[in-house]
């Protein structure tokens, strides 16, 4: 991920799980925009290595209860 000061990775950047974000036309229609930075283009924006540890924590937490 780049530093926050980064114009490559501003907020319009993000995809909120899409994949890309959503743009507008001239005419103000929605169309797809630029791919997402974070998450490039998969929708998946969580890293590989966290889906254990917060598997294994919901199971933990659920556990205790």
């Amino acid at each position: 991920m780049c530093s926050p000061s980064c114009t490559e990775c501003s907020p319009s950047r993000k995809c909120s799980g899409w994949g890309f974000t959503m743009e507008t036309d001239r005419k103000g229609r929605l169309m797809r925009g630029k791919n997402c930075c974070l998450c490039h283009a998969t929708g998946k924006r969580i890293r590989v290595g966290r889906w254990p540890c917060n598997r294994w924590a919901r199971i933990y937490r659920v556990g205790t209860c």
